[in-house]
C-alpha cells in the first residue's frame, strides 16, 4: 500500500527504497514501461541517446542502466563500448541476459554501483547517460557533479526523467492516470509488485518537483560544470529530455 510505502521510503536511504521497490520488476521492465507508458517511454529514451551520438563517442557511460534498454540502444547505434551502472544487482543479471540476447555482450560492460559515488576516474568517458535517476537520491545537486566528473571535457550528457505536466488540463489528466490508472493497470498486467510501483510514482514525481522545479534543475547542471543546457518536454510534459557539455 501506499502509506506503507511512504513509511518504507522515510525510514530507509533513497538507494535502499529504490533498491526495495524495483526488485521484483526487472523480467517485464521494459515490456510494461513501454505498455504503461502507452509507448512513449521508448520515444524518450530515443530522444535523450540522439543528443549523444552525434559525437561518436568511443566510450560512453549509461547510468541508473536497470535492465539495458539504453545501454542497448547506445550500443547498436554507436561503435562504442558501453558500460551500463546501476545499483540493482537484480536489474543488472536481467541486463546482462538481454544483452546477451542482443549479441552485443563485447561491446557493453554491466558494473554494480551508485550513481552518487562513480568507480571511476575523472574525464573517463566521452559521454553519459542517465534515466529515471534523481528522484532516487539524496543529493541531486551532488550526484550531478559527480556525473559530470567522470566526462571528459567537452563530453555529451544527456537525460531523462518522468515530469509534470505545465497545462493545467494536461496535468489534471496526468494526475487521474497516475493516481488511479497507473496503480490499476500496473496490478493487471504485473501484479502487486507493479501495483506498489504505480502508486508510488505519481506522487513521487510530483514531490521532486516541488523541490526541484526544472529551472532548479537546469541551474543544478550548469553548476556541476555542464554548458549549453537546454532541455525538452515529451508527451504533452509527461516526459523531460535534458542534454548539454562537459565544461572545457
Amino acid at each position: 500500500m501506499l502509506g506503507n510505502a511512504k513509511v518504507k521510503a522515510s525510514r530507509a536511504t533513497p538507494n535502499e527504497f529504490a533498491k526495495r521497490l524495483f526488485a521484483p520488476l526487472p523480467s517485464r521492465y521494459n515490456l510494461l514501461a513501454a505498455l504503461l507508458s502507452f509507448g512513449q517511454d521508448g520515444r524518450w529514451r530515443a530522444a535523450m541517446v540522439d543528443h549523444v551520438v552525434g559525437s561518436k563517442p568511443a566510450l560512453v557511460l549509461d547510468v541508473a542502466c536497470g535492465p539495458c534498454a539504453v545501454t542497448r540502444r547506445l550500443a547498436k547505434r554507436t561503435s562504442a563500448h558501453v558500460v551500463g551502472v546501476d545499483l540493482s544487482e537484480d536489474m543488472l543479471r536481467e541486463g546482462q541476459s538481454n544483452v546477451d540476447k542482443s549479441g552485443l555482450g563485447e561491446r557493453i560492460s554491466l558494473v554494480l554501483a551508485r550513481g552518487e559515488q562513480l568507480p571511476f576516474p575523472d574525464a573517463t568517458f566521452d559521454a553519459l547517460t542517465f534515466t529515471y535517476l534523481l528522484r532516487y537520491v539524496k543529493d541531486p545537486k551532488a550526484t550531478l557533479r559527480e556525473l559530470a566528473r567522470v566526462v571528459k571535457p567537452g563530453g555529451s550528457i544527456a537525460s531523462l526523467e518522468f515530469a509534470v505536466p505545465g497545462n493545467l488540463g494536461w496535468r489534471l489528466s496526468w494526475w487521474l492516470y497516475t493516481r488511479a490508472i497507473l496503480p490499476a493497470a500496473g496490478y493487471v498486467l504485473g501484479g502487486k509488485a507493479w501495483w506498489d510501483v504505480g502508486r508510488f510514482l505519481g506522487p513521487s514525481i510530483s514531490k521532486h518537483y516541488k523541490s526541484y522545479p526544472v529551472p532548479w534543475t537546469v541551474d543544478a547542471w550548469e553548476r556541476a560544470g555542464i554548458d549549453h543546457v537546454e532541455y525538452a518536454t515529451m508527451s504533452l510534459g509527461g516526459g523531460l529530455v535534458i542534454w548539454g557539455y562537459r565544461s572545457e
